[in-house]
């Protein structure tokens, strides 16, 4: 359904070295980085035929969170949910909810952990059991 997420950051290198952290978890190579015609940097991280691209405001304000937005990234196993948590927490993101584990859904239960990137967005690692 979607081809790709963009969010704005206030640091390009800060963010950079948060999403190469944690979206190496997943299994997403170093970001490609990228400076559009108008000169703000932007980087593009690419995994399973979808892309997460982070970059600096093109309109040159500061980049705010969408409040009520939450990006959801798969886990392969429980495991990888905890390591994506526990990576972003380590390189600058913010635990925020419930501590990471299985919760019981409307869509069934799954095993979720919300951190915030150090821009504010709102990041969730979500394994489903088969």
């Amino acid at each position: 359904m979607f081809s790709h997420v963009m969010v704005g950051s206030n640091d390009i290198a800060r963010s950079q070295r948060f999403y190469d952290a944690v979206l190496a978890v997943l299994g997403a190579g170093a970001a490609i980085e990228n400076r559009n015609a108008a000169g703000q940097m932007r980087l593009f991280y690419r995994h399973g035929g979808a892309s997460f691209c982070v970059t600096e405001p093109i309109n040159g304000e500061p980049a705010t969170v969408a409040n009520g937005a939450t990006i959801g990234f798969k886990c392969e196993s429980p495991e990888q949910v905890q390591q994506f948590h526990d990576v972003a927490v380590a390189h600058g993101g913010t635990s925020v909810e419930d501590p990471p584990g299985l919760r019981n859904g409307a869509i069934g239960p799954m095993h979720l952990a919300y951190v915030r990137d150090p821009d504010g967005h709102k990041l969730c690692a979500m394994h489903r059991p088969k």
